[in-house]
């Protein structure tokens, strides 16, 4: 008894830390995210999200502020004087400067206090908090001078990503359009499949017909049909019938690639339906059709709940699929991730508007998964250890 005892201790020990390992690895990257999308484009250049709470050292282009503008120069004893705060021009948070330098080839020049000699007269002073004082014998005129610094940044989070995503006109148009195409294809994508499913898994549960082992050794054998070995043979087919880059192929595509799966998961949770009530309903006269819909579905909603978790998420986060069956030259039915994909293309270097277009992205399946996440344990558990 205490082997056995042992054994299952340990067993439970090995269960509790694969689940915590798996909880991790779907955190780490989802909280980077969620950070991610609050830093400001320079933070997320320099230091990685879990750094977000510690000052970090950045090295900065700054401008001084343009000679041309109304009441920046002053003349001071014959001298020509502009003065000012590089970050508070740049519009960022007071920091801490180490080194600075006038030149991309020498940004550690000179350290905080010291002077800059700019030639033609020109120099220029900065000190450790960002004050300058750029001094000249004859007025000045063009662009602001170029400072290049090393500093120490406080922490910063700003909601100007959310802004630019959300309102901007330039992203508003396409990710809410984009926002309800992914809903167009997920929820029929999600309802067909559990809707054939459910019948076919009854018909294997509790239907006698010759060939159904082989049917089901069949639905078993295309659970491991890779997704991409049919891609091109479907899309042809599509094509053929009329169907292809539209929302009907795409939802049949998710259909067909999600119904293996469905009538797996479902036909092991009806199998294990006690067997007194199926029985008990025939001898009262009930047809297969009233047992199915009054009796063996509302019994396997966990098991129903479940499945369209799995098929929502990963409908939800496809790119694939849609770019094969639904991508078209205008883009009008362009889903969320193929939007991401855009957004990358265009504006590859703000990386904090891509973040939170993507945590935007996933909040809807996050939404799902945590108001679900009880069918779906309920759901998979049962048909893992009821068959037959």
């Amino acid at each position: 008894m205490d082997n056995i005892a042992g054994q299952k201790s340990g067993l439970m020990w090995a269960v509790h830390l694969s689940v915590l390992a798996l909880v991790l690895l779907w955190l780490f990257p989802t909280v980077g995210l969620f950070v991610s999308s609050f830093r400001t484009a320079d933070q997320i250049a320099t230091t990685g999200w879990w750094k977000a709470l510690t000052a970090a050292e950045q090295n900065l282009l700054i401008r001084a502020a343009d000679p041309d503008d109304e009441g920046v120069q002053q003349q001071v004893d014959g001298v020509w004087t502009i003065s000012g705060n590089l970050f508070e021009e740049d519009g960022r948070p007071p920091a801490t400067l180490s080194v600075w330098g006038t030149s991309s080839r020498e940004i550690d020049a000179y350290t905080a206090g010291e002077t800059a000699d700019l030639g033609d007269g020109e120099q220029i002073t900065v000190e450790a908090n960002g004050d300058y004082v750029l001094t000249a014998q004859e007025q000045m005129s063009g662009r602001g001078q170029r400072v290049f610094l090393t500093a120490v940044i406080a922490p910063e989070f700003t909601l100007e990503n959310y802004q630019n995503m959300l309102f901007d006109p330039k992203n508003v148009d396409g990710m809410s359009r984009a926002f309800f195409n992914t809903l167009t294809v997920t929820i029929p994508a999600t309802v067909i499949p559990i809707l054939i499913a459910a019948f076919a898994a009854y018909a294997l549960a509790w239907m006698e017909f010759p060939g159904r082992a082989l049917l089901i050794a069949a639905v078993v054998a295309l659970l491991v049909v890779p997704l991409q070995l049919a891609l091109i043979p479907l899309l042809k087919f599509h094509n053929g019938i009329g169907i292809g880059k539209g929302y009907m192929g795409v939802w049949l595509a998710h259909t067909g690639f999600g119904l293996p799966l469905a009538i797996y998961l479902l036909r092991n949770y009806m199998v294990g339906l006690p067997r007194d009530i199926i029985e008990n309903a025939k001898v009262d006269g009930a047809s297969d059709f009233q047992i199915f819909t009054k009796i063996v579905l509302p019994l396997s909603f966990p098991a129903l709940a479940s499945f369209a978790i799995f098929q929502f998420l990963w409908t939800w986060n496809d790119l694939l699929v849609a770019k094969v069956f639904l991508i078209d030259a205008t883009g009008r039915t362009s889903v969320m991730t193929n939007q991401i994909v855009e957004l990358l293309g265009t504006r590859g270097g703000n990386w904090e508007i891509l973040a939170t277009a993507a945590f935007v992205s996933i909040a809807v399946p996050l939404l799902v998964f945590f108001v679900m996440q009880r069918y779906l344990v309920r759901g998979l558990l049962a048909g893992s250890v009821k068959g037959g």
